[in-house]
């Protein structure tokens, strides 16, 4: 019997369809993808994410921080907003409560357990006897553990409290993103260690953040926004504490290689955790190429003198230790106060360490898009697992 002949404009038909079909989940795989419905954000960081924790429990900044948007110190480590504020607002969330803030805070849309100064490991050197935060990840796990638990007895409870908890099924749902690892990095280098030496702690490190991830996941957490860490060697606390040779955006190679190896062996771990995690969707997202690219072409961007600090007095780079934003330096014999430049939307630092409303707006809009990030995933479609 003769197979019935299928005509040559159908033929042409499906392979014209498959042919798109192709190249909207090769070539362009967010199309073809539905948004997220992210209810919350669960955030665990350091300062370049903290909205008040570290404020809230060991120290407050003070004016200038703030100016920018604010007009007055918000509990944020720069003159406005930052990454996580953008990130917050793209997914139609308002600003996120730091959970160690007591005072009118709202826990509905998520909690933002980072504190200026955490690290991955707990650090040898305490604030205040120290420079680093007591609330390093491990804590901040804990925390999240309590909130998670607590809020559901609070919301069962019910009265004025539990309008301001995040409903049960939110956990499963939310997005969870880290920003840390600085800290690490800076301790070995403020510790005295030399690069090689630094370099030799990142494994356990990274083995210290990927069982955190894990015991979040355990928790009931699925989609994972994970940041790699900024090049540490074009942050002038660094460049004007630590000479070494510069690269062609005149930062200090030697420290970006560290923070590079440091990179490297997160995505690496992040890898290793979607074997290890089959429920969760896990974004990785190189922050450092498009921070990098604010020191390597600034004037592209609309910025200037991206290794000068906004907010801050003396040398080369505008920044000392011992005359830090909203301190006071001693100038022919009179104490002045350490304020900000005139214009720090055209900065991209603006502490020393931290960075401008500007140029978080700058990095915040350029990962969004799933550009920098892997698997290519936007930010509102990072609840998508990457395919084998």
């Amino acid at each position: 019997m003769e197979s019935p002949r299928i005509p040559i404009k159908a033929i042409v038909s499906l392979f014209c369809s498959y042919m798109l079909l192709w190249h909207i989940t090769t070539l362009s795989p967010t199309l073809a993808l539905e948004d997220c419905e992210f209810p919350a954000i669960f955030n665990f960081g350091d300062s370049n994410s903290d909205t008040g924790g570290f404020a809230a429990s060991l120290s407050p900044p003070t004016p200038p921080y703030g100016e920018t948007y604010f007009h007055m110190p918000v509990g944020r480590f720069s003159d406005g907003r930052l990454i996580i504020d953008f990130l917050a607002k793209n997914l139609g969330h308002p600003f996120l409560s730091a959970y160690l803030d007591s005072l009118g805070t709202n826990f509905s849309y998520g909690a933002n357990f980072a504190t200026a100064a955490s690290t991955i490991r707990l650090p040898d050197q305490i604030f205040p006897a120290g420079g680093f935060s007591p609330i390093y990840l491990n804590i901040q796990y804990v925390q999240f553990m309590q909130l998670k638990s607590r809020s559901q007895l609070i919301r069962h409870r019910g009265g004025i409290f539990a309008s301001l908890m995040p409903k049960e099924e939110y956990f499963s749902k939310a997005l969870y993103t880290f920003d840390i690892g600085q800290n690490d990095l800076g301790e070995g280098f403020f510790g005295n260690l030399t690069v090689q030496e630094v370099n030799a702690s990142v494994p356990d490190i990274i083995s210290g953040f990927s069982a955190n991830i894990k015991k979040i996941y355990d928790l009931g957490a699925r989609s994972f926004w994970i940041h790699n860490t900024g090049p540490i060697g074009c942050l002038p606390y660094i460049l004007a504490n630590f000479p070494a040779q510069t690269d062609e955006a005149g930062c200090a190679k030697s420290y970006n290689e560290v923070a590079q190896h440091f990179n490297q062996k997160l995505k690496e771990a992040t890898v290793q955790l979607r074997k290890d995690l089959p429920l969760a969707a896990i974004t990785y997202v190189d922050v450092y190429s498009v921070k990098y690219s604010l020191f390597k072409e600034p004037q592209k961007y609309g910025f200037e003198l991206p290794l000068v600090a906004c907010c801050g007095y003396g040398g080369k780079y505008n920044y000392n230790s011992s005359s830090e934003c909203g301190g006071t330096a001693r100038v022919n014999g009179r104490q002045i106060f350490v304020g900000s430049c005139k214009d720090p939307s055209v900065k991209v630092n603006w502490d020393g360490i931290h960075y401008t409303e500007a140029a978080a707006k700058f990095i915040s809009d350029k990962i969004s898009t799933g550009a920098f990030s892997d698997p290519p995933l936007a930010l509102k479609q990072a609840c998508h697992k990457s395919l084998p």
